[in-house]
């Protein structure tokens, strides 16, 4: 995957009203291919799931539990197409759905229950447990789900929660589409299925993305052929929604390479203050990240009494004390700024930050991180800032409880950037940027190694050294900069294993830029 355009419940209800009104396709064909290819792609990324034995004498293997939406046919089709690709038996198979459909019913869901009953599948409605089988396919609601689970679906929900809570471990739990339970308005504390695995059918939806939700969904396996990319190009254009999830892949080839010729200045100068006593390390980390990302010359300015401490390990980079900085800076005139990391907050900041805020407005990139976040409260930004808050940074900066962003942060962010006229980027184990005209992307995260302190200095020198390029070549711009460095550092932790030292990553962080962007 490289690039994909995420979806609202609105958005999927217009694309599957285009499919039949428009691309004449009929309802129960799209979820019979919906059904075959999650069967197809289950298979491939789980083959090993059907070698396990029946978990007891007379058990089914299989479950599906439906709904009376489209999900709930995909997920019984899904079984259907086991069946007949011989992964299954027959009688290993079972199907519980919320109410038997009526004879004359010719819904898709309807139609799918029938064919499974036609194979000879034991079905019932939602009135047994569904401990006691290997395997769950969840189908009872969609993105189209109306307000919180109730009733017979929430009490699933609960036991096989419950379940995957315990020792025990069985049923492997794989949603269609979305884990049950999510849907655009989902808040914290609302019923939500913790899958293993979520068959995402695409275009995939922006609510499994939520980072609350992210959590829930296991793995996320992607099944497309659903339609035509000539149809799928149509559709996105005439939509105003631009919530978009990114890779490496896609976002590395929005900056161009350095030339072969390049000399250091090409490649940006990124300046850099950071640090306090007691946290000479996030000053140590964000330059380790600008050096790392390609920052042609990177200043740190540090505070006097931290300059001894800081400059006899600093590398490549340029250490000045905060007394001497302004007697180099006509030499070494950066094109791009960071302030926060590890910065502290006392008055004596403000000097430095109102020296930025000139700077910012005059067009210079100016990434602001922690501490300096946390010291802009009510400032107005004008388009060349990014802000690089987590979870509680965010909290305190807006007075918003940090769940409400996490559990629902598009609107949120989108309303903030374009208030502050600055981009968000928010850090969680899904990266979410919102730039002031709109656009939102998102960055797949889920790096356990990432979750220590330091990563988000790495992050903010990653941000600068992007920036001070971009801004040399007159190609900056802060939503690119903020998604393809959030996409950097999620491409270095790929395949992580161990707790590694932030200045570790850094490493790997060079080796996957460089392999993207030096032209040798």
């Amino acid at each position: 995957m490289s690039q994909s355009m995420l979806l609202s419940a609105a958005m999927a209800r217009d694309l599957d009203q285009a499919a039949v009104a428009e691309w004449s396709l009929s309802p129960f064909a799209l979820v019979d291919a919906a059904g075959r290819n999650c069967a197809r792609v289950f298979v491939e990324a789980f083959p090993a799931l059907f070698d396990i034995p029946r978990p007891s004498a007379g058990a089914r293997r299989v479950m599906a539990l439906a709904g009376s939406g489209n999900n709930g046919a995909d997920a019984l089709l899904m079984l259907r197409a086991l069946i007949l690709m011989g992964r299954v038996d027959v009688d290993e198979c079972g199907a519980l759905i919320n109410r038997v459909p009526a004879p004359d019913d010719a819904s898709p869901v309807a139609l799918a229950f029938r064919a499974l009953q036609g194979l000879g599948v034991y079905t019932n409605t939602y009135v047994e447990e569904v401990w006691d089988h290997s395997i769950i396919i969840d189908g009872m609601t969609g993105t189209g789900l109306q307000g919180p689970l109730r009733g017979d679906a929430a009490r699933l929900v609960a036991s096989l929660n419950a379940r995957k809570g315990s020792s025990l471990g069985l049923p492997f739990v794989v949603s269609v589409d979305v884990p049950s339970g999510c849907f655009d308005e989902w808040l914290s504390g609302m019923p939500l299925l913790r899958a293993d695995a979520t068959l995402a059918i695409e275009p995939l939806k922006a609510a499994l993305y939520k980072p609350l939700v992210r959590a829930a969904a296991g793995t996320i396996l992607p099944v497309g052929e659903l339609f035509a990319s000539k149809q799928m190009a149509l559709f996105f254009r005439r939509t105003e929604q631009r919530i978009e999830l990114l890779d490496w892949e896609e976002a590395r080839r929005r900056i161009p390479v350095i030339k072969a010729d390049a000399y250091k200045y090409e490649r940006g100068v990124a300046e850099i203050h950071a640090g306090s006593v007691g946290s000479a390390g996030a000053a140590r980390i964000a330059t380790q990240g600008a050096l790392s990302a390609g920052a042609g010359i990177t200043r740190l300015i540090v505070d006097d009494a931290l300059y001894p401490i800081v400059a006899v390990n600093a590398g490549g980079a340029m250490v000045v004390p905060a007394s001497a900085a302004e007697v180099s800076a006509p030499r070494f005139e950066s094109n791009a700024m960071l302030l926060g990391p590890g910065w502290g907050r006392g008055a004596e900041r403000f000097a430095t930050l109102e020296a930025a805020f000139a700077r910012e407005a005059a067009g210079i990139p100016l990434i602001l991180d922690a501490d300096a976040i946390a010291l802009t409260k009510g400032r107005v930004f004008h388009g060349n800032a990014i802000l690089t808050p987590h979870a509680g940074e965010f909290a305190a900066y807006t007075g918003l409880h940090k769940e409400a962003a996490l559990a629902n942060p598009y609107p949120i962010l989108t309303a903030l950037a374009r208030e502050k006229q600055a981009t968000i980027l928010f850090k969680s184990h899904v990266i979410i940027i919102a730039a002031p005209d709109g656009r939102v992307g998102v960055v797949d995260g889920m790096r356990p190694a990432l979750g220590a302190g330091g990563s988000g200095d790495l992050l903010a020198g990653v941000c600068v050294a992007l920036a001070a390029r971009m801004k040399r070549a007159d190609t900056f711009d802060s939503y690119v900069c903020a998604t393809c460095a959030a996409a950097l550092l999620i491409e270095a932790a790929r395949g992580v294993k161990a707790f590694v030292d932030p200045l570790d990553l850094a490493t790997r962080v060079g080796h996957v830029a460089g392999a993207a962007w030096l032209d040798t």
